[in-house]
């Protein structure tokens, strides 16, 4: 893969993950919840289940997911399901963080674990078939030569990756700086509530978007 190539397919991949979406709306989320650096946490996790997702991709499982109508649909499931239950989590979270103040609010905050934004990072991922399918239709766009497929695969990866945690720093920098803004436990519970409500849309949507299997 030629240079020209890999700036092409940074071109798309930029889009791609500057555009919004679960895993943006969780940095966003998380950097209003718990501040910038925990929420890069998450993020760091969303790139490594990208990596996971990819190589599943490699494996298989994005053709699998686009001519088995039945694999699809779990995968598609698991993943709305997840989402919503995010959504309902992040709704309840703004009731109890609007009641809360002073150092008890900074308690509940300090609660979250560093390893279970890392982790909620990664089911994010896992948990997207257009994750899989995306990787199944714009790698073999890039991935010409089957002598340094291997390669190639390894360079798209990473990139992506990296472009995605781009893309989240930007919105987790951009949630700090209206932060202040936000600040009061009235707003905190709409802008949690909002969230949350955020979450349960992209999970029914989930539910009802067509692959390529329908």
């Amino acid at each position: 893969m030629d240079v020209t190539s890999w700036l092409g397919f940074v071109s798309v991949a930029l889009f791609v993950t500057f555009t919004p979406g679960p895993a943006v709306l969780m940095a966003i989320s998380n950097s209003l919840s718990v501040g910038p650096r925990r929420a890069m946490v998450g993020s760091l996790g969303n790139a490594i289940g990208l990596l996971a997702v990819s190589a599943a991709t490699t494996a298989g499982l994005g053709v699998l997911l686009s001519t088995s109508a039945q694999a699809f649909l779990v995968v598609k499931l698991l993943g709305a399901c997840y989402l919503i239950w995010l959504g309902i989590k992040q709704w309840r979270q703004g009731a109890r963080m609007a009641m809360a103040t002073g150092d008890a609010a900074a308690a509940e905050v300090a609660g979250l674990s560093r390893r279970a934004l890392f982790l909620r990072g990664i089911m994010v991922a896992l948990t997207n078939p257009k994750a899989i399918l995306f990787f199944t239709a714009l790698f073999p766009q890039f991935m010409n030569h089957p002598e340094s497929a291997l390669r190639d695969f390894v360079v798209l990866t990473v990139t992506f990756s990296s472009c995605a945690v781009l893309a989240h720093a930007f919105y987790v920098l951009l949630a700090r700086a209206l932060r202040r803004g936000l600040a009061a436990p009235s707003r905190v519970k709409i802008m949690n509530r909002t969230f949350g409500a955020c979450f349960v849309a992209l999970g029914v949507s989930l539910i009802g978007w067509r692959g390529r299997t329908q």
